[in-house]
């Protein structure tokens, strides 16, 4: 069954638009989910940890489900009131990790709710993805009191036509509750690195203070950094997850030592002490590009690993990371204002992830600085090289020093050690392992989110049992299948997902999906078997 634009609110119309620009079909729209890491001890959970269990005790036993996202679209928490619903999760891979924003799986109230920054009711059939239109929900935003900036999204959501007018004021309150908890936290951390600014802030050197939503500096530390330095601190502070001293060189020239440490409790904020090392430099700069800092190419399918691998692909210090999903939450001139800080600080390495997915005016700007060949070098990160158009392809293209990352898919022989390293990062017990037949049907399956969907099917695991063997029947069902691996070439990508359309239309009725697509039922089951049609 399709569903006409003309027919939809105006909200849901606009929504559909966005995602047949992103190159999303009905059909499509779940094939591709991408999985990465959730922060778990970050203030959106610690904030919501508690308002979501009274939420769910509300609501067990019921039909309906909870899900939180993070501001980046991925789910930071899933919690299902009865066992249908959890299945319908599982059978679509929607769990911890997997992006819900609307470019990747198209309309659905949490990545439509960040794109838009309102609340919205999204009944069944108004979903874009196929296989989502058996669910109803409601999504509202999460803001952070202080700065306003959107946290993450709470939506409640149930196997039904039509979603429940009860939900709004339900929502709506335990966001209210979450974002008093976040400015409770934040007020606390505002506190403990107040006092350590002041405790510091009686000595002769420059002190400087940065907070989530606070920043203070000493008289010494004003005379000495201008708008860009601040810039290029707070992004520091951004990428430190543990005491360090780092050399820079301030706008005015000047070489300065800066001692950061963490402050206790305050996360996200650190204290800062800027000692100069040198007099101010006076030699004009030359603008004969530097071959040292040519660019550095990271590419390969999301979830690859292809973020870390860039982090890892520079020793030029500090590194700051700008990504695509910045510009999309924040706004593209606020991405180019951080952008332009970096540049201007001409020191260190910045990495710009997800630049195949910025819009061409923000690409342009990071191809003028490329252009140079001066500090701060540039990481850029991007999917595979061969679905690069336009602009993205064209600046690919300055850069000659690579690092191309395989899909899981094409080396399961990696499969064991990298299942024995997520056990061991995600502190399971030593007990805890998985049988050769769950490793064996891990090997059989097409990844397409990489690392981070193999991530997210152990953490389900570890969830799920503590300790023993994990056998087949303790893997989620869509990953139950032990048919040997093998990559589909493009075209038998596009039959597949025009079978499972099909399928999926039809409600799994195989005799009326083979006549629509005008084959026999038996030439049908067979394309199933070649492509792995397992589940629709």
């Amino acid at each position: 069954m399709t569903t006409r634009t003309d027919d939809l609110r105006a909200p849901i119309a606009q929504s559909w638009q966005r995602a047949t620009m992103a190159g999303l079909t009905p059909g499509n729209a779940l094939a591709q989910v991408t999985y990465s890491e959730v922060d778990t001890s970050g203030p959106l959970l610690g904030a919501a940890a508690e308002v979501l269990d009274e939420l769910n005790d509300q609501l067990q036993g019921t039909m309906f489900s909870t899900l939180l996202v993070d501001r980046e679209g991925r789910i930071a928490q899933r919690w299902c009131g009865d066992r249908g619903a959890r299945r319908a999760f599982d059978n679509l891979g929607l769990d911890v990790g997997a992006s819900l924003l609307e470019e990747v799986v198209g309309t659905n109230a949490l990545g439509t709710v960040l794109e838009t920054r309102t609340s919205i009711t999204i009944n069944g059939s108004e979903h874009f993805a196929v296989p989502l239109r058996r669910f109803s929900c409601y999504g509202h935003p999460i803001f952070h009191p202080t700065t306003r900036r959107i946290e993450g999204v709470l939506d409640i959501t149930a196997l039904m036509e039509e979603a429940s007018p009860l939900l709004p004021p339900l929502v709506a309150r335990a966001v209210a509750d979450i974002e008093q908890r976040l400015l409770d936290r934040s007020r606390v951390s505002d506190k403990q690195l107040l006092a350590a600014f002041q405790a510091a802030g009686t000595r002769r050197r420059a002190v400087v203070a940065i907070g989530q939503d606070l920043f203070m500096s000493n008289q010494a530390a004003s005379d000495l950094l201008g708008s860009t330095d601040v810039a290029l601190l707070r992004m520091l502070v951004g990428e430190l997850h543990d005491n360090a001293d780092v050399d820079l060189t301030l706008e005015s020239g000047l070489e300065v030592r800066v001692e950061a440490s963490r402050v206790g409790g305050a996360r996200g904020g650190a204290l800062l002490h800027v000692e100069p090392r040198r007099e101010l430099r006076v030699a004009p700069r030359t603008f004969r590009p530097d071959l040292a800092h040519a660019p550095v190419l990271v590419s390969g399918p999301p979830g690859s690993g292809r973020s870390t691998q860039a982090r890892r692909s520079s020793d030029v210090q500090p590194m700051a990371v700008l990504t695509a999903a910045a510009a999309l939450l924040d706004g593209a001139e606020a991405w180019a204002k951080n952008f332009g800080a970096l540049v201007r600080a001409g020191q260190g390495t910045v990495c710009v992830d997800g630049f195949d997915l910025l819009p061409d005016d923000l690409v342009d700007l990071v191809a003028s600085h490329l252009a140079e060949r001066r500090a701060p070098r540039l990481v850029l990160v991007c999917g595979p090289l061969e679905g690069l158009t336009g602009r993205a392809a064209a600046l690919a293209g300055e850069c000659t020093e690579r690092r191309e990352l395989a899909p899981l898919a094409s080396r399961p022989h990696e499969l064991p050690e990298l299942v024995r390293r997520m056990l061991a990062d995600l502190g399971a017990d030593p007990s805890l392992h998985f049988t050769p037949g769950a490793l064996r049907a891990l090997s059989a399956q097409p990844w397409p989110g990489n690392l981070r969907e193999l991530r997210a099917v152990v953490e389900h695991v570890v969830r799920h049992q503590s300790s023993g063997a994990v056998v087949l029947d303790q893997l989620p069902e869509a990953y139950r299948t032990q048919e040997p691996s093998k990559r589909l070439a493009p075209i038998e990508h596009a039959e597949r997902s025009v079978i499972v359309e099909a399928l999926r239309e039809h409600d799994g009725n195989k005799v009326k999906a083979a006549q629509s697509l005008g084959i026999s039922r038996t030439t049908l089951y067979a394309k199933m078997r070649t492509l792995r049609i397992t589940i629709y």
